[in-house]
């Protein structure tokens, strides 16, 4: 997978940009908010039909236009691909495949694989599960379409029962026949959910370990844990037995939106005894199996946005990521830094081919 060019219109704080891309390394160096992760966030647009940052559509219009477009030209197995995403507050948003609308959003996640490493990770060790689900949830859409619409079933059928609980203003029926139609189908979506899930960690578990050991030089353990809302009883007994305390509360206190995936260092959890450096070793080689995961699944190589990802890093870590990304496994990749020196360093050192990109103020050189 490669992006030959992007052409990118209001988007953020970019104008008007249009840059060719290197095949194998592309460094945007610059101020901090200077525009370089913006860059990255486009490319991240094309391949996820949404922002990084924000689900908010209109939040991605630069400051006093009212619309934005991106537009990439794209060589996948050999063949050209042009992908459009545009949005105004008055048209809304439309995606569009070699000139042709989606019917369906879903229908485009892992068509173009893409990982991105950025400090907006830190939120996957020190967040909320919600982060952390929506992190699986990504990772296995990419690789397995059936997950994303089981996935949205689930979701809107748990929309109904929260409506229906909120609406019996703690007031429990006699008659709670129509809840149980819903909990049949909460069910039914949410035990494919959770196999999914499970069959997904239990193989890409032992990738992410080994990119972890090589990043840590061996020093440390990692484990990732899938953690069920309900410990002992399975989906269907634990939704009858909490239908009293549901209705109580008036939303659904247990399913695969309430589970959680449990990170360890040394059997430990990670967020409370992890440094800074072990908490970015983490995410990098959580990233990294996940690029080797998406590779292994979709026949391609991801495209890898690494965004200002060498900071708090000691230089026997950093070294070991460079030597990581500049093997043959790996393909097109994107870097952001403000230090163009260093990271022109970085990449001599591995022997690597790369183009250099200047970001100021929304605007893109190179020489």
């Amino acid at each position: 997978m490669q992006v030959k060019s992007v052409t990118i219109s209001q988007f953020k704080n970019l104008k008007e940009v249009g840059i060719s891309f290197s095949s194998r390394f592309n460094c945007f160096v610059g101020n901090n908010g200077a525009g370089k992760t913006n860059v990255l966030d486009a490319l991240y647009l094309l391949s996820m039909t949404k922002s990084f940052f924000t689900s908010v559509d209109g939040m991605n219009i630069r400051h006093g236009d009212d619309f934005f477009s991106v537009r990439g030209s794209y060589l996948r197995c050999g063949e050209e691909l042009e992908l459009l995403c545009s949005y105004s507050a008055a048209s809304k948003k439309s995606f569009k495949k070699n000139g042709k609308q989606y019917e369906r959003l879903s229908d485009h996640i892992g068509y173009v694989p893409l990982v991105m490493i950025s400090p907006e990770d830190n939120e996957l060790i020190d967040g909320g599960s919600e982060v952390r689900r929506r992190w699986l949830d990504m990772a296995v859409s990419q690789s397995n379409t059936d997950y994303l619409v089981t996935l949205m079933k689930y979701n809107k059928v748990l929309l109904h029962r929260n409506t229906l609980l909120k609406g019996l203003n703690g007031v429990l029926p006699r008659d709670c026949s129509l809840i149980d139609v819903l909990d049949e189908r909460l069910v039914e979506f949410g035990n494919a959910v959770t196999a999914w899930r499970e069959e997904f960690l239990v193989q890409f578990g032992p990738i992410f370990n080994s990119y972890y050991s090589k990043i840590s030089s061996d020093r440390e353990q990692v484990e990732l844990r899938y953690k069920s809302s309900f410990a002992s009883s399975n989906f269907e007994t634990s939704l009858k037995d909490n239908l009293r305390r549901d209705c109580a509360l008036g939303y659904t206190s247990v399913g695969v939106h309430r589970d959680d995936l449990t990170m360890l260092l040394s059997d430990y959890p990670v967020k409370k005894v992890g440094s800074q450096g072990q908490k970015k070793s983490f995410i990098i080689a959580l990233k990294f199996a996940l690029y080797d995961w998406l590779k292994s699944k979709k026949g391609v190589k991801p495209l890898l946005l690494l965004d200002d990802i060498f900071d708090k890093l000691d230089p026997t870590r950093v070294q070991s990521i460079l030597n990581i990304v500049g093997s043959d496994e790996f393909g097109q990749i994107f870097i952001t830094d403000t230090r163009r020196e260093s990271v022109e360093r970085m990449l001599l050192s591995i022997g690597a081919d790369y183009k250099m990109f200047e970001v100021n103020d929304g605007v893109v050189s190179w020489e």
